[in-house]
C-alpha cells in the first residue's frame, strides 16, 4: 500500500489534551517544506462538545465517517477507557482495518483497539501502569509492558503519555522515510528515535545540572563528528568523566547506552543520505562513521531488515 496521506484520530469522551497535541503537532503543517497531512479529529457525536481530561469541552466537527476514508486511523486515549466505546465506534475501527487502513493507538487508547478485537493474537503495549489491566481484560493480547511502541504491521501501539511522539514519529519514519521523520522531530525539538523501554522512566534520578550540560555538549559534538570513530573513552574525556561515570550518566539521561545511541545515530544518518542523495553507499558509510560499505550493510540488514540499496529503492520518489 502507498504511504498514508489522510489521518483521522478518534477522540473519546475524556480525551487527553496531550494526546490531541501530539497527533496534531506531528501530522499538522511544519512550514512550506512539509505542509502536513489531511488530518481530522472525529467523534461519534459531532453534535455535542467532547469532554477532555482537563475538563475543557472540545468542539469536534468530524464524525465517524472520517474513519471510513482515512489511510491512518488513530484511537486516542481517554479518561473513560475502562468503559468500552459504543458499538458504532468499534464497528468503524474494525471496518477501517478491514478495508486496509493502518490503525494505531498509544497509552490507554490501546484498550479501544482491544475492545474492537483488533489486537487478538497480536503483540501490543500501553502505559506501563495499565499493562496488567489490559492483559487481564483481553487475555488474547500479548501485552509487552516495557515497550515504547510495538509494530505489528498494520496495527501499531505505543506506551503512555509522551511515548505518543515515539509512535507517531515511528509511523512517519516507516511510511515516509527518515528524512521526513527527522525534519519533523527537529521542528519539534525532539529526538527522532529513542532506544530503550518504559522501565527507564519508572524511577528516573534527579539530574545534576552541571553534568547534564556537559553531556549535552558532548552529544552535540558527537553528532557533528559522526564520521569519526567516537570511542566511549573520547566522549567520556570530553565530558570530563571516567568511562564508568560517563556510561552511567549517559544511560540515566538517554535511556540507552553510548554504543546503542551512536549506532542508531549512524543508521539514521545513513537512512537520510540514502533517501535524499545519490551518494554511493561507500561514501555514505564513510560519512556516518562506518569503516566500509560492508560494515554499513551488515548493520543495516541486522537493524533495518534490508540492505542499504534496497532501502534506497523503497524511498525513491518518482516525479
Amino acid at each position: 500500500m502507498p504511504a498514508f496521506r489522510t489521518v483521522a484520530a478518534y477522540a473519546p469522551p475524556g480525551v487527553g489534551m496531550l494526546a490531541i497535541g501530539i497527533v496534531a503537532e506531528v501530522f499538522g503543517p511544519h512550514g512550506k517544506e512539509f505542509p502536513g497531512f489531511d488530518f481530522a479529529l472525529c467523534t461519534d457525536r459531532p453534535d455535542r462538545p467532547v469532554p477532555t481530561d482537563f475538563g475543557v469541552p472540545l468542539a469536534v466537527e468530524g464524525g465517524l465517517e472520517r474513519l471510513a476514508a482515512a489511510d491512518l486511523v488513530l484511537a486516542l486515549p481517554g479518561a473513560g477507557f475502562r468503559t468500552p466505546p459504543g458499538p458504532a465506534v468499534l464497528e468503524a475501527l474494525s471496518a477501517a482495518y478491514a478495508r486496509g487502513a493502518l490503525v494505531a493507538a498509544h497509552c490507554v487508547g490501546t484498550f479501544t483497539l482491544a475492545a474492537a478485537g483488533l489486537l487478538d493474537g497480536q503483540r501490543a503495549t500501553t502505559h506501563w501502569r495499565f499493562a496488567d489491566l489490559l492483559a487481564s481484560r483481553h487475555p488474547l493480547v500479548d501485552v509487552e509492558a516495557d515497550a515504547l511502541y510495538v509494530d505489528q504491521g498494520r496495527i501499531v501501539t505505543g506506551a503512555g503519555a509522551a511515548a505518543g511522539f515515539d509512535l507517531c514519529l515511528h509511523l512517519l519514519r516507516r511510511e515516509h522515510g527518515a528524512a521526513l521523520a527527522n525534519a519533523v522531530s527537529r521542528d519539534m525539538v525532539l529526538p527522532s528515535h529513542r532506544d530503550g523501554g518504559q522501565a527507564q522512566y519508572l524511577a528516573a534520578p534527579v539530574p545534576e545540572d552541571g553534568e547534564d550540560e556537559r553531556l549535552a555538549e558532548v552529544l552535540g559534538w558527537a553528532r557533528a563528528h559522526l564520521h569519526e570513530p567516537l570511542p566511549v573513552a573520547e566522549l567520556a574525556r570530553r565530558a570530563m568523566m571516567s568511562k564508568r561515570s560517563f556510561a552511567r550518566r549517559f544511560t540515566a539521561a538517554t535511556g540507552t547506552t553510548p554504543h546503542a545511541w551512536l549506532r542508531e545515530l549512524r543508521l539514521s544518518g545513513a537512512e537520510e543520505l540514502l533517501e535524499t542523495t545519490d551518494l554511493p553507499v561507500e561514501e555514505i558509510a564513510r560519512r556516518v562513521g562506518y569503516g566500509s560499505a560492508a560494515v554499513l550493510r551488515e548493520q543495516f540488514v541486522r537493524r533495518r531488515g534490508v540492505p542499504p540499496r534496497t532501502y534506497r529503492r523503497s524511498f525513491t520518489r518518482t516525479p
